[in-house]
This record gives C-alpha cells, structure tokens and sequence, in this order.
C-alpha cells in the first residue's frame, strides 16, 4: 500500500510539474526513479496515464480522470496526517497556493520570508499563473484571486481592495500637457490592456454625479501584460490605467505621477479562496490571517500613493 501512494505522489509530481528531471528534483529522486515509478503504475492499471515526446506531457483521458481522483486522495491523505499531528491546531506541511503572476512577483513572494520565518513547520508551494488554476483538481490548498467572485462552491475571503489609476511619465506630460478632464484624454495617446475591451479600460465614475463614463483614446500600442504597460508608460510611449499596486514603486520613485484622481473605478477585490466542506487546515488559516495583517484593510502602496499625489 506505501509503494501504491509513493507511485501516486510521484504521478501527480510530474503531471504538476510538466517534467520527469523536475519532479524527480522535488521529490529528491533519480529522473530513472520516476520513470520506473510511473511505468509501474502504468502496468498495474493496466493504461497509459501519460503521452510521452521529446518535447512534451500530456495527460490521456484515463490518466486525466485518474489525475483529479489522486489530487482527492492525496488532500485527503495530508489533512488526516495533518490532524494526527495536531495540524488541525498547529500549522505543518506544504502549503500549496496559487496566485497572479504580477501581484506574485510584486507582492506575495517579498512577504514569504517573514511568514517562513513565523511558521518554521510549513513550506510553501507558490504557483504564479493568470490562468484561473482548479483549485481542487489541481491540488491547491489555496489560491489568491483579484476579482469580482461569482458563486461558486469555493470558500473566498476578502483581504483588501484592488484599485486602479491613471498615470503617465513626468517626460511625458511635460512633452504633451497635463490632462484635466477625462474628456482630455481625446487628445492624448493611450496605452491599451488587450485583455480588456477598450470602453471598459477607459470607463470611469464621473466625480460629478457618479455615473460611468467612457472616452474613446486613440491608442498606438496595445499590451496584454500590466508590467508591460508600466515600463511603456515610463518609457514615455503614453497614458495607462494600471492595478496600483503594479505602479507603486514607479510612482514613489517619480518614474510615473498619478493623474486625474478625481475619476475612479469601482475597485476590484483581493480574495484568498479555498474548498468549502473540510475543516480549514491551520497552515491555511494562518497564511489567510497573514495576507490580512499585510494588505488589509487599506493595501500599503494605496496608502503610500494616495500621500504622494497629496
């Protein structure tokens, strides 16, 4: 029965990581191992799990379905050791979070260190990926979102606000003016989010009567990354509307100024999501908690931005 989980493990490591030499270096085994292990599994099932190419994984219909009832098992398999070793109370064991790659990069992964060093019993699996991951089905413990939630059988908390702005380079505003009015826009170049259509990318409160507001700005450059946008408009190529917390160094460091602050978006939100129907496992609660302490209620670069354009 051991040697039936360690060959599970050992499937699901190489599914998750796409690779035979990166599994077997998570799982701190030979890549001759790993192979051995899933052409094992493979013969006592009786059907092919995986495709195999030089270049590429993939999963056959069987190894699929037989993926997402392993993940169960194996969430199942940790929150029982989990509660055999107090972990209902006290946080142990791998905590597998997913999360956006921006907001990765710019703000979960610097805070890692200080929760490592609060929670010596818990290691961290962080995953950055824009792609909206199945929590469940692909083995997640918990996955920070920033969105406007729909139902769903997920569990979500709320951390705190993600807020928009508009901004530019001071060597560009001095080149093309100052806008005033969103209806100044017109007359300027925009940096455009090709993941959002352009009315919705342009649309803003009216600071005057709160209804939204749309401008049609002519834009040369279309971008589907946020830190892409941000060097563009450092670079001085034209305006954007960016998360502020893609912008916070930028405009702290006097790379970029906030413009038109009058006109805002309704604020989209920080969530961290996690399965509904267990028992929150203690290396969960606590990263919730620490996501909290950190960046809620008001996130410190909203803070740090709205002093600076005072």
């Amino acid at each position: 029965m051991l040697d039936r989980f360690e060959d599970i493990r050992t499937f699901v490591a190489v599914v998750q990581a796409n690779s035979f030499v990166i599994a077997a270096n998570r799982l701190g085994l030979a890549k001759s191992a790993v192979s051995r292990r899933l052409r094992e599994l493979e013969n006592r099932l009786g059907t092919q799990l995986l495709n195999r190419t030089t270049r590429q994984l993939s999963l056959t219909d069987t190894g699929a379905e037989f993926y997402a009832r392993c993940i169960r098992l194996l969430s199942d398999l940790q929150e029982a050791e989990d509660i055999a070793s107090q972990g209902s109370a006290t946080p142990v064991g791998t905590l597998r979070v997913s999360g956006p790659m921006s907001f990765g990069i710019h703000c979960l992964t610097p805070m890692l260190n200080e929760f490592l060093a609060d929670y010596r019993r818990v290691t961290v699996d962080l995953n950055l990926n824009d792609r909206r991951v199945d929590i469940i089905n692909d083995g997640f413990d918990l996955a920070v979102r920033i969105s406007r939630l729909k139902d769903s059988s997920l569990l979500a908390h709320y951390i705190a606000p993600i807020r928009h702005a508009i901004c530019a380079s001071p060597i560009y505003l001095q080149k093309n003016g100052i806008p005033k009015t969103l209806e100044d826009l017109i007359e300027h170049q925009g940096l455009a989010y090709s993941n959002v259509d352009d009315r919705l990318y342009w649309q803003f409160h009216d600071p005057s009567n709160g209804e939204l507001q749309s401008v049609d700005v002519p834009c040369a450059l279309r971008l589907n990354n946020g830190d892409a946008l941000r060097e563009a408009a450092i670079a001085g190529c034209g305006i954007a509307v960016l998360p502020t917390f893609i912008i916070h160094k930028a405009v702290m460091s006097g790379q970029l100024r906030v413009i038109l602050s009058q006109y805002t978006r309704s604020p989209f939100g920080l969530y961290a999501v996690y399965p509904s129907g267990r028992n929150l496992p203690a290396k969960v609660r606590v990263f919730i908690d620490f996501l909290l302490s950190r960046f809620g209620p008001e996130p410190y670069w909203d803070r740090d931005i709205r002093d600076n354009v005072r």
